[in-house]
């Protein structure tokens, strides 16, 4: 099982390409999918991953219509993809849009998945759960007598 850790920075290219870093290329050898994600960014999903959450969106769609529609918009957002011979990987407008990526982006290691993001809209979404994690929370909530 492959395992997606770290956090780079990249540019999207005037193409809308963005590179994914050296050891993530591998697991896309047989192509990737891009999709709409949580929180407004983009998983990358390799196919047999990608396949996974397939299957687990079809048993969503027998819990009724809102669920459906969940569905509906996973599959309509999610965009088959090739890593070229350089690291790139294209990014449908759409895309870009849905996650606000126009210059820079952030790409991390998601375990499963690699997500790309917007950094101003990373910082927004994450930095709660940086200052949990480092114990900065604990200390700003502190009051001393």
């Amino acid at each position: 099982m492959v395992r997606f850790i770290g956090r780079f920075e990249h540019s999207l290219d005037p193409k809308g390409r963005v590179i994914l870093p050296a050891k993530f290329r591998s697991a896309f050898e047989r192509g990737a999918v891009v999709a709409q994600h949580h929180e407004g960014c983009l998983a990358v999903w390799d196919p047999a991953t990608f396949e996974a959450r397939a299957q687990e969106m079809e048993r969503l769609e027998e819990e009724g219509p809102e669920s459906r529609n969940l569905a509906r918009v996973w599959a309509s957002g999610s965009h088959e993809a090739e890593v070229d011979r350089q690291g790139r990987l294209a990014i449908p407008a759409h895309l870009r849009e849905y996650a606000g990526l126009e210059g820079e982006v952030l790409v991390t290691g998601a375990i499963n998945r690699v997500e790309l993001w917007n950094p101003q809209r990373w910082e927004q979404q994450v930095r709660p759960a940086e200052r949990r994690l480092t114990g900065e929370e604990d200390q700003a909530g502190a009051t001393t007598t």
